[in-house]
């Protein structure tokens, strides 16, 4: 298994990013000004693109598995190798995401906390209606993880 920072043609990786984030123009709003991180295993399984939101405050603002590899512990070993890069450059590391119960298990079980909510984000920047599963995402819930407690 290898972790690359991809520096150029980040949207060669579009068709992964919109599993996370269903609209292309949302991407473009971080995508450049964000590290991105694609893990491979033989070939590539998942990526995760952050941004330095500044004051020692960092942002998750795409995290993606392709949808066969998901639940095989890709996103966790990536998202531990993104903690560890980020673990001396800051406080804290932001993710956003929509309320759902298995989406916001998945980073309390990974050591983050409930920070604040943004209500009807998803309904007022997205052009369609986005549901996970049955659950239609309304709201953007904003978690946090102490960097130095990483």
């Amino acid at each position: 298994m290898k972790i690359k920072i991809i520096d150029k043609n980040k949207k060669d990786f579009l068709d992964l990013l919109l599993l996370a984030d269903e609209k292309e123009a949302m991407i473009d709003k971080y995508l450049e000004r964000g590290i991105l991180f694609a893990l491979y295993d033989k070939d590539l399984k998942s990526i995760c693109v952050v941004t330095d939101e500044g004051n020692g405050n960092f942002e998750i603002q795409n995290l993606a598995t392709y949808e066969k590899f998901q639940g095989k512990g890709y996103a966790c070993k990536l998202l531990n190798h993104v903690f560890k890069y980020y673990e001396n450059l800051g406080s804290y590391m932001y993710v956003g995401t929509g309320d759902c119960p298995w989406i916001v298990q998945f980073y309390e079980n990974r050591g983050f906390i409930f920070s604040h909510r943004i209500e009807n984000f998803i309904l007022d920047n997205y052009d369609k209606p986005i549901f996970e599963g049955e659950i239609q995402l309304i709201d953007k819930v904003y978690f946090k993880k102490d960097l130095r407690q990483a």
